[in-house]
């Protein structure tokens, strides 16, 4: 289980659950899917499970980092 954003980084995983997620952002579960859901963090569907590609999601964190230092 992943449990932080230098795992993330170290990972060769090419997805991460939900839950590791949540974990590395420290936020709920339930906030991480309603934002999945919604298009703010790249997912994808496969079969019930609903995953997150470790590149997108990085690429997401580095261009929120960019943005906020503007």
């Amino acid at each position: 289980m992943i449990k932080s954003l230098a795992e993330v980084r170290a990972s060769t995983s090419a997805a991460l659950s939900m839950s590791e997620v949540a974990t590395v952002l420290d936020l709920d579960p339930r906030t991480i899917s309603a934002a999945a859901a919604a298009g703010e963090i790249p997912s994808v569907r496969i079969g019930r499970r609903v995953l997150v590609p470790r590149e997108a999601f990085l690429a997401m964190l580095d261009n929120q980092a960019v943005g906020s230092a503007r």
